[in-house]
């Protein structure tokens, strides 16, 4: 007996039997992170910044990111405002924290302000983890492309934007897991420069 489970692409896009077993995602894997590194989650959002709705993401995004050996402190919760952002992420650099990830703020709403916000920090671009990113999931997710993150260095600290969304948390951080560690020692004059 052969029967179609799920099939993606042509007119429909993603077609999924209702009683198909979708293949849990792969786990997050488990990088070498430097004893002591340090992170920081910003959450963006004016609705949460407000009170008026629960911000997932970040508490998500910090549990994750504890989870791959990091130590994470309170997320800290801006609106989609330029300068808040900014002021979160430069506060971040200053405190010397190795690794910043914000969610939210990504797409293509007027509000959403991170990208911008976070090129006025950054000295230098990481393209390859942006790209890599929005590629990943593409298949199974096809708004992933719409993403307008971006990713560098402020000093030696690394600034990662993913979406908001907690799927979106997932696999950006199940994207960075396996590099984010060897970046993390690069950023500090250790590991290969490649």
């Amino acid at each position: 007996d052969v029967r179609v489970m799920e099939k993606t692409g042509g007119k429909t896009g993603l077609w999924r039997r209702d009683d198909a077993v979708v293949p849990a995602p792969a786990p997050i894997a488990s990088p070498t992170v430097p004893a002591g590194a340090r992170a920081a989650v910003v959450a963006v959002s004016d609705r949460a910044a407000a009170g008026t709705y629960p911000d997932r993401g970040g508490p998500l995004l910090a549990g994750l990111l504890t989870e791959l050996g990091f130590a994470v402190g309170d997320v800290v919760l801006v609106p989609d405002d330029v300068d808040a952002i900014v002021d979160a992420l430069r506060t971040a650099v200053a405190e010397g924290i190795d690794l910043v990830v914000t969610t939210g703020g990504t797409g293509f709403s007027p509000r959403d302000n991170t990208p911008e916000a976070t090129r006025q920090v950054l000295e230098r671009d990481a393209a390859g983890l942006v790209e890599t990113l929005r590629a990943a999931d593409r298949d199974r997710v096809p708004t992933s492309v719409l993403s307008r993150g971006v990713a560098g260095t402020a000093g030696r600290t690394i600034v990662v934007n993913l979406p908001g969304s907690t799927g979106g948390v997932r696999d950006g951080v199940r994207v960075l897991a396996p590099v984010i560690g060897h970046a993390v020692a690069q950023v500090h004059g250790g590991g290969d420069h490649g």
